[in-house]
């Protein structure tokens, strides 16, 4: 680097120190992106720094920024990052509540193409009936969704579509079901879940360790098994066959009032056939 230490580091660290970032994290960039330390801070670093904190970001999270993604600092800001935000608001449904956050969360966001990657990975979950709303909420939830490739994410849909038998609201719960690798993950556990008769939200499927995985699986089988026990001994006799439950009448619902009228409806009924049988006898 040909940069003066004396006229560009000292002010520079000293920046980065109010943005809350420590001896490690500068060596990481130096590490990651040692250009960074020859850029101008008056007329490059400040006004994109401005500009984060101007869409919601803290100044310590802006840091946490910058050591994760060094590069963003060599980004024009009315090239690069400003349209990606702007891109972000107006197309992919992240608002204004949440667009501070989405940065912070995935700065990578900031160096990719909107024409190349943003714009058809966009399409393509409109594509699938997700509204820009829902959109925009998944991105919230997970940022990186937008940083996938396509060719990654179909297959990945189409199996939870055509053989998980899911329906889209699941994806737009847990946008991270796209992180997980189909082979390695999805498929076998999803397989395990057929083979062990029990279901989990996606979130319970895919987010745990493979141990917790399974522990799971296996107290929800020994819930399944309980339950299907107490089915059959409630509907099974003696000799395992079902039986009809019998039909138990409460008596104790009938009052003495109720007593009385079914007295008298019995006493009416006696006359009236005390005057049938005198009419046989007696015809006129």
């Amino acid at each position: 680097m040909a940069c003066g230490v004396e006229e560009r580091w000292k002010p520079f660290l000293k920046f980065l120190y109010y943005l809350g970032i420590d001896r490690e994290g500068m060596k990481r960039m130096l590490v990651v992106k040692p250009m960074v330390f020859c850029v101008d801070l008056e007329t490059t670093i400040a006004p994109k720094v401005r500009f984060l904190q101007d869409i919601g970001i803290k100044d310590d999270a802006i840091g946490r920024m910058l050591v994760r993604f060094p590069p963003l600092l060599t980004y024009s800001l009315y090239k690069k990052i400003r349209p990606v935000v702007v891109f972000l608001l107006t197309k992919a449904g992240v608002t204004q509540k949440n667009i501070g956050k989405v940065v912070a969360l995935a700065p990578e966001l900031l160096g990719c193409s909107i024409a190349r990657k943003l714009d058809s990975n966009v399409k393509y979950f409109l594509s699938l009936g997700i509204s820009v709303r829902q959109l925009g909420e998944m991105i919230a939830d997970f940022p990186m969704l937008l940083r996938y490739n396509v060719e990654l994410l179909r297959p990945k849909y189409r199996y939870l579509r055509r053989t998980m038998i899911r329906p889209l609201q699941d994806v737009i719960e847990f946008p991270r079901f796209f992180s997980y690798s189909l082979e390695d993950r999805i498929i076998p556990r999803h397989k395990l879940m057929v083979e062990s008769r029990v279901n989990f939200k996606l979130r319970y499927m895919l987010a745990s360790t493979d141990e917790e995985f399974n522990q799971q699986v296996q107290a929800a089988v020994e819930r399944r098994q309980r339950f299907e026990s107490g089915i059959a001994d409630l509907q099974s006799g003696p000799d395992g066959k079902l039986v009809e439950p019998e039909l138990q009448v409460d008596c104790s619902r009938y009052s003495e009032a109720n007593s009385d009228t079914l007295t008298a409806s019995s006493s009416s009924d006696d006359a009236s056939e005390t005057e049938n049988s005198y009419l046989l006898l007696n015809p006129s």
